[in-house]
Order: C-alpha cells, then sequence, then structure tokens
C-alpha cells in the first residue's frame, strides 16, 4: 500500500473509534440516574420490578406499623347541617341496632353524593352509626349536599326522601324531611363557594440532563420522608394522624415503575401536589410542597415548573402563598377550615 492508503486507513480508523466513543459517551449521558448504594439506609442501588414491588410492600408493612402508634382524628358523627341534607325520624318505640343495621339500603350513596343514617346513642346522648347491641330511641338520615362532582340535585334529592322513607318504614319511625326546593338551593350556593375557595396545586420538577429511574427519584424522595403509596409511581408524605389524607404526593409515570427492568426506565419529570382544603393550614403544606420541589430539584438537577414546561419563580411561588392565606381565611369564616371533617367531605 502506499503511504496515502495507508494515512487515509489510520485516519478511517481513528475517526471510527471516536464515533464509537462518542456514542458510548452519548450513551453514558443520556441513560437514566440510578440510586446510589446506601448501606446504612438499606436502599439498593439498581431496584427492578421485584425489588420495587418488595419496597412498595415493605412500606405498606411499615406503614401499618406506624399506623398503630399513630393517634386517631377527633371522632365526629358523620352528619353535619352545614353541609348535609338531615331528616329526624320520630320512633315510638326504641330500635335496637341490630334491626337498624338490617334495614339499613344496600349502597350508601345517593346519585353522586354520600347517605348515612344515624341513631342517637341512649347512654351517651351523642349520634352514631348503629352499632349491633344498642338501642336507640331516634334517628336521623342525610345526604352530602355538594361535593367536587356538584351540587345535590332534584332528581338525588328525590331518591334520598325514596331510601331514607324506606328505611324509616322498616323500623316502624316517620321521618320528618325537610323543603326540597330550599335544601337543593342551599346545594347550589355551597357548591358555588366551594368552586370559587377549592385550590389542588402541583409543581413539575423537570430534570434539566440526564434522565432518572424510578429507584433514583424512590431515594431521593425517601430522604424528604415520602414513602410508597399503594399505586405504583406514587409516593406519600403521611400526616401525623391516622387516618388523615396525606400531606402532600409525588407521583410519576406508572408504567416506568411497573417496567420489567424500571432500572431502564428514563423518567424525566415527577409531580408533587397539594390538594389544600384537605389538609391543616397549621401542617404548613405549601411550605413544605415548595420546599421538597426546591431542594429535590437543586439535588437531581430538575427545575420547578407549573406543569406547561413554565418555570416558576420566587415572585410567582410568593404570590400564590399569599393566595392560600387568603383562601384559609376564607374557609375559616364559613366554618369549613382546610383539613376539617367537613372540608374534607365537600372537597372530595
Amino acid at each position: 500500500m502506499s503511504s496515502l492508503q495507508n494515512s487515509l486507513a489510520i485516519v478511517g480508523g481513528l475517526i471510527l473509534v471516536c464515533v464509537v466513543l462518542y456514542n458510548l459517551w452519548t450513551a453514558r449521558q443520556n441513560a437514566p440516574r440510578q440510586a446510589a448504594p446506601e448501606p446504612s439506609a438499606g436502599i439498593d442501588p439498581v431496584l427492578d420490578a421485584a425489588d420495587l414491588n418488595r419496597q412498595s410492600i415493605q412500606d405498606s408493612a411499615y406503614l401499618d406499623d406506624e399506623i398503630d402508634i399513630l393517634p386517631l382524628p377527633e371522632k365526629k358523627p358523620p352528619l353535619d347541617a352545614l353541609i348535609d341534607v338531615i331528616a329526624a325520624i320520630e320512633l315510638d318505640v326504641q330500635v335496637s341496632g341490630d334491626a337498624a343495621l338490617a334495614a339499613l339500603p344496600a349502597t350508601r350513596r345517593v346519585g353522586t353524593k354520600p347517605f348515612a343514617v344515624e341513631g342517637l346513642n341512649d347512654n351517651t346522648g351523642e349520634w352514631e352509626t348503629p352499632v349491633a347491641g344498642r338501642r336507640y330511641h331516634a334517628f336521623q338520615a342525610g345526604v352530602q349536599l355538594a361535593n367536587r362532582v356538584g351540587p345535590l340535585n332534584e332528581i338525588e334529592f328525590s331518591e334520598y326522601v325514596i331510601k331514607a322513607q324506606s328505611f324509616a318504614d322498616s323500623i316502624g319511625g316517620a321521618p320528618e324531611f325537610p323543603d326540597m326546593l330550599e335544601e337543593v338551593a342551599r346545594a347550589r350556593e355551597l357548591d358555588q363557594f366551594a368552586s370559587e375557595h377549592d385550590a389542588q396545586l402541583s409543581f413539575t420538577v423537570c430534570a434539566t440532563s440526564a434522565a432518572w429511574s424510578p429507584g433514583y427519584i424512590h431515594q431521593h424522595a425517601a430522604r424528604w420522608g415520602f414513602v410508597a403509596g399503594v399505586i405504583p409511581g406514587r409516593m406519600v408524605l403521611a400526616a401525623a394522624v391516622q387516618g388523615l389524607p396525606p400531606i402532600l404526593s409525588l407521583s410519576f409515570d406508572t408504567q416506568a415503575a411497573m417496567a420489567e427492568d424500571p432500572a431502564l426506565s428514563a423518567i424525566r419529570e415527577f409531580t408533587l401536589s397539594l390538594d389544600v382544603p384537605q389538609v391543616a393550614r397549621e401542617e404548613q403544606a405549601f411550605a413544605r410542597l415548595r420546599e421538597a420541589a426546591r431542594i429535590l430539584g437543586k439535588e437531581m438537577d430538575g427545575v420547578i415548573t407549573d406543569g406547561s414546561g413554565h418555570a416558576l419563580t420566587e415572585a410567582n411561588l410568593n404570590a400564590i402563598a399569599v393566595d392560600l392565606e387568603l383562601l384559609y381565611d376564607a374557609l375559616d369564616s364559613r366554618e369549613l377550615s382546610a383539613g376539617s371533617p367537613q372540608a374534607r367531605r365537600l372537597f372530595s
């Protein structure tokens, strides 16, 4: 071969090597980031599908153990005149809890609204869901005026009357129903207020460079107190009181979390969410949401956006915080404080 041919062959070989090295570098750069080894925390550097499932089960079991020692929320009767239509049911004789339970309708809903029956406990003088073995001299049946589906309408009110009347007939009681038009109007007014004072906030953290694996997201979120939820791709920051909704939730692509090999799943965004009326003001949930997004975004090379791809500035976040304080004040003034049993029912 001539010297020219040798030179061309060498140059060609070098170009080929450069192309291979570049492709390897690009693949490495684009590969989803994996969780780092943390032996003391018991977190594996790479979680496959089985590992993620086991992790969710272990986290759920951990939550079950923790729930046993968490304080219980304050017990309140399910019916409240503030957000329910209530019909008193008079009785001539006492009725057993067993008879009342047998007379309850098969479903506890009227259209899209919860339906409930309560008996007046002769010993405590408080309303309660009927209990076997107890005796009651009065009952009341109610249906919720509104929820996030909308207000109680005339058809639902009529169905409520039929269900309550059937229950009353079964126990020998006489119900006294409020005026339908007045209650439907009250439902519309309550729904209007709820629609104007509802807030479900979410921030999306988007990767600015390499994508993330599910294990990588799990590891970083766990440091902030999030634990795996029942649904793959969802984590929650649990409330300190048993049975209350989570303070915050974190979610990412469910299919990526359920992939045969999640370590190869490339996730470029996850969402942090806060259901404002469901969480008490004292929890400082927005401040925690804001800080979680800031820290996770910084640690994971991500940027905080509004979900439409627009980056959120400190000024944007400060404005949201001010608006939320006004919303909390409005809910308080209506006796529907965020996190209260009434607010959790109304905004559901």
